[in-house]
């Protein structure tokens, strides 16, 4: 090739090696400093006001079909929405996410070419500067792309299906949550009731200790059960300042918001036959069971990667070269592994046993949730037979307790059998209302457990669950 015909050639790559140079540094990414906050960003009760949720982006279908508006106050609906939208746990959550989604864009791109330069300098009179530059690309890293990419898509839609089974949790954390502290405002005064009755009989009683007619044993015994309900009034008190603090915390919200909880807190009870439907179609109908499949796929592929990386690694360029005395060269070059000794196979080793373990948890994940249902349906059903026992006993010692009451008024009975017979209605009351918060949270946790109240065919979770379920 004459000289002038390769100073043009060495001239045109010069400028497509500035151009290149140009485009790289145009479509990179810039550093913006973004400092961390100093202050409490949970939301203050001025600004629960203005919060605004769009329904359609709520995970279930009783949230979708639910307006949300907090001036008249939250019922358990809205509470379980406003724990999917703010909850500080799920918004980490969806961090993970995009930063899954992010891998997933950066496991599809290609692999950049490789430039190599040198020169040398010839300590000679007479000789000219002498050059090498190539081009070349790893061709193994487009060979495990396929591969990795589908990796990454699979490790999205675990994420994704991960980030869906967390909103069911929270959503019933919140019902729960919610139910308690309903409880809690019903049984308070029921509480502070019994504990103003036993003072009064124990203050009675201590009086005529003092004027000489009574014994001490029968004050003695007074001032215990006086000591017993106020205890048990405080106990109660603390539970319902933890159930404030636990709902606040799940619901994103300051400690000094105080929530003023309506509605129905009435849960419908599971029917045998929807429990029967629901487990026959558990592993596609939990998210957490389909996430793990997912996850499952994803290993599958990193195991499939790594069967083939133990083929040569193989990379293939173009060379262009000068000498000092300007002789031009052109070739390529070819750089290959030698699959003597390594081989990848620690690599196929771990992706195998990887592979192995997800297995084991999907599958032990799958019979725990079997266990889980026929437990919490057991335990409910007896749940359900004590609070028919409770009820039934109701009207009867209500009735005693208004006996009790028209006698103690014509001065017919003492105080302490009043203040016994009215403590033992108030106390029914209390076990009733217990046994109702219970049963009640039980059904949320089932229906948690079952995925009975799962997206409708519109939600994009659902899209996402029935593809990868099949």
């Amino acid at each position: 090739m004459p000289a002038d015909s390769n100073i043009a050639v060495d001239a045109f790559m010069m400028r497509v090696l500035a151009a290149g140079c140009v485009m790289l540094f145009a479509g990179c990414s810039w550093y913006h400093h973004e400092p961390l906050s100093g202050q409490d960003t949970s939301v203050s009760t001025r600004t629960l006001e203005r919060v605004q949720i769009d329904p359609a982006t709520m995970p279930l279908p009783e949230l979708k079909a639910h307006r949300f508006d907090p001036s008249d106050g939250l019922d358990i609906e809205e509470v379980a929405m406003l724990a999917v939208a703010n909850n500080p746990d799920l918004k980490l959550t969806r961090d993970d996410l995009g930063i899954a989604r992010a891998q997933a864009f950066s496991a599809g791109l290609l692999p950049d070419p490789q430039l190599g330069l040198s020169s040398d300098y010839p300590g000679m009179e007479g000789y000219s500067r002498a050059f090498t530059y190539g081009l070349s690309m790893d061709v193994m890293a487009i060979v495990t792309r396929g591969a990795n990419r589908k990796s990454a898509d699979a490790t999205v839609v675990k994420t994704d299906l991960g980030l869906l089974w967390q909103e069911w949790q929270v959503v019933a954390q919140a019902k729960q949550l919610f139910l308690k502290a309903r409880f809690q405002q019903e049984s308070l005064p029921l509480l502070q009731e019994q504990c103003d009755l036993t003072r009064t009989r124990y203050e009675s009683m201590a009086e005529a200790q003092r004027a000489g007619n009574l014994t001490e044993d029968v004050t003695t015994a007074a001032l215990i059960a006086y000591s017993d309900a106020r205890k048990q009034y405080d106990d109660a008190q603390r539970a319902a300042e933890q159930t404030h603090h636990d709902l606040n915390a799940l619901l994103g919200l300051s400690q000094d918001v105080q929530l003023e909880l309506t509605g129905n807190d009435e849960i419908e009870p599971v029917a045998g036959s929807d429990i029967d439907a629901a487990l026959a179609a558990l592993p596609q109908r939990r998210p957490d069971l389909l996430a793990l499949r997912a996850g499952y796929e994803a290993q599958e592929q990193k195991y499939r990667a790594a069967i083939l990386s133990q083929f040569p690694s193989l990379s293939v360029g173009f060379v262009r070269a000068r000498d000092t005395s300007e002789i031009y060269t052109s070739g390529f070059q070819i750089n290959l592994s030698l699959p003597i000794f390594n081989r990848n196979r620690g690599n196929v080793a771990i992706e195998q046993a990887t592979r192995q373990r997800l297995r084991d948890e999907y599958q032990t994940r799958l019979n725990q949730a079997y266990a889980d249902v026929a437990h919490m349906r057991t335990d409910s059903e007896i749940l359900q037979g004590q609070l028919q026992r409770t009820e039934s006993a109701l009207p009867g010692v209500y009735r005693a307790a208004q006996h009790a009451s028209d006698a103690y008024a014509e001065h017919d009975l003492t105080l302490g059998a009043y203040t016994d017979a009215q403590s033992a209605a108030l106390t029914k009351r209390i076990d009733i209302a217990t046994l109702r918060e219970l049963l009640a949270e039980q059904r949320v946790a089932l229906q948690a457990l079952l995925g009975s109240a799962i997206p409708d065919a519109s939600s994009s979770d659902q899209t996402i669950t029935e593809t990868h379920a099949k």
